[in-house]
């Protein structure tokens, strides 16, 4: 999917759940790299979640996948969680 016909989610303002803020340390990122890596994305698939996408990217060389939730009542894109795959 090219960036110009991703779904108009794509520009909101970014939230990150608590769950993912706890695991950032651990994975060895923070809030900066991930706002990086969601301007590096290469693709975007639908989840096995209903209502959730998985937005494929790198960093530090790895890739990794970041599962977003767009919120259509705040307009928030809410980052449930990013990993190394």
């Amino acid at each position: 999917m090219k960036k110009n016909s991703w779904p108009e989610w794509w520009d909101w303002k970014i939230e990150v759940t608590l769950d993912l803020l706890k695991h950032m340390e651990e994975r060895n990122f923070d809030e900066v790299d991930l706002r990086e890596m969601l301007q590096r994305s290469k693709s975007c698939r639908k989840d096995i979640v209903e209502g959730r996408w998985v937005i494929e990217t790198r960093h530090e060389r790895h890739l990794w996948e970041v599962v977003v939730e767009p919120d259509d009542f705040g307009k928030l894109l809410v980052v449930v969680t990013a990993y190394s795959v």
